[in-house]
């Protein structure tokens, strides 16, 4: 059990660092696009646990501490769904209802079409 927490904290902590850093490479290329990063990181996110859930159910040998440590840990530090509703908050308040709206439809859309082309590619 120890094992499972320990994958788990150390994915986590790379997970924020990789988001971290991936959300200021972003707004140094793009300083205008606020909520950019979080679409990009949930789009990696979501595309990187179709391909780990792909490989876990074509491949069970697979070590359950590494796709915990992958999967809950780095890749639930990683996404940021928590922002992304944030990010579309804030587009509201500040009166952009429609770019609100597209954000969240095209953040949903890719997202599930990223899910889908990770498990494509395991297959």
């Amino acid at each position: 059990m120890i094992g499972a927490f320990a994958a788990v904290a150390i994915g986590g902590a790379l997970g924020a660092l990789s988001r971290f850093a991936l959300g200021l490479a972003v707004l140094r290329l793009w300083p205008q696009a606020f909520a950019l990063p979080t679409l990009l990181i949930n789009l990696l996110g979501c595309l990187a646990i179709g391909i780990l859930y792909g490989l876990w159910l074509n491949r069970p040998e697979l070590s359950p501490l590494l796709l915990q440590g992958l999967m809950t840990g780095f890749l639930g530090a990683f996404t940021t769904f928590s922002a992304f509703s944030l990010d579309a908050w804030r587009l509201l308040e500040n009166g952009q209802s429609q770019l609100a709206l597209g954000y969240v439809l095209l953040s949903v859309c890719l997202c599930l079409t990223a899910t889908w082309a990770g498990l494509l590619l395991t297959r």
